[in-house]
This record gives C-alpha cells, sequence and structure tokens, in this order.
C-alpha cells in the first residue's frame, strides 16, 4: 500500500478489524518513511458492478466519482471526512444490495441527494443542482421550496 502523503512504498498495518457493516476489514496504517498514518478499507467484489450512464454507455463502478460529487458539495459546510465516508458507505451498501448487476447512474444520484438531505441542506442544494442540471433560477426555487415546505412538514 502506498503512502498517500509521501507515496513511499512501505507501510504497516497498525490495526485491523472489521467495519461497523461486518462487510469490509478496516485497517489502520502507518506510513514507515513519513509516519503518518491513514486508513484502508478492503472489501470483497463479488462481481464487477456496471453504471448505466444517462446516454446509456456502460462503466465500471468508481466509489471515487460518488466521493468526489459528494465532497465538492460539501466544500466549506460543517461535515467531517467521517461523515462523508458514512454516507458514501451507505449508498455502496445499498446498491451493491441489490440483485442487479447494473445501476443506472440516475438511481444513485437520488440516493446520494437522499442522504445529503438527512445530512446538510445546502450541500444537498449544491448536489442537486448540478445532478439534476438546473438550468435557471426558477428550477433552483422549486427544489428550494420543496425543501421547505418538508422542513416545515416535520
Amino acid at each position: 500500500m502506498r503512502c498517500p502523503f509521501c507515496s513511499a512504498e512501505m507501510t504497516k498495518v497498525v490495526d485491523s478489524r472489521p467495519s461497523d457493516d461486518n462487510k469490509s476489514i478496516r485497517r489502520r496504517r502507518q506510513c514507515e518513511d513519513c509516519g503518518k498514518r491513514f486508513t484502508t478499507y478492503e472489501k470483497i467484489e463479488t462481481f464487477p458492478l456496471m453504471i448505466i450512464k444517462k446516454d446509456n454507455t456502460r462503466e465500471a463502478y468508481d466509489r471515487s466519482k460518488i466521493e468526489a460529487g459528494v465532497m465538492l458539495a460539501c466544500h466549506k459546510r460543517p461535515v467531517s471526512r467521517e461523515q462523508i465516508d458514512t454516507l458514501i458507505d451507505e449508498v455502496e451498501t445499498a446498491i451493491f444490495d441489490m440483485p442487479v448487476k447494473e445501476v443506472k447512474s440516475s438511481m444513485i444520484g437520488e440516493l446520494v441527494m437522499d442522504k445529503l438531505k438527512d445530512l446538510e441542506e445546502v450541500a444537498y442544494v449544491r448536489f442537486a443542482s448540478v445532478y439534476r442540471e438546473f438550468t435557471d433560477v426558477n428550477t433552483f426555487a422549486e427544489e428550494l421550496t420543496k425543501l421547505l415546505k418538508k422542513k416545515k412538514e416535520k
């Protein structure tokens, strides 16, 4: 495992245990060159999950794409890295538990939005504005109105 800080190849496992969902192994590692610690997860991949994009092309599932979108939506918001990882883990669990080998990207986007809505409203609106391709201020205002209406109902 290469160190994400200094790119050294010599790291050692400091701690290893099952994750909360018992579907992966969480390993705490330490770089032998710079001494910094980082966490890795090992998961069993039973079959490659394929994602059906909007234009009907297919590509292999890539966690980093969800992560990039969520990180961008949560930029400068009071959301910790741990909360983001948990959100992505929950989305992954939901899609990998589906009895299909191909999942539409729209389904993944909706799952992410549902999780973000509960986590941080501004991040949710940011993600929704890109995901749903808001074309004007009215579309943006409609989404905010829906969010405020649901909030009043609670």
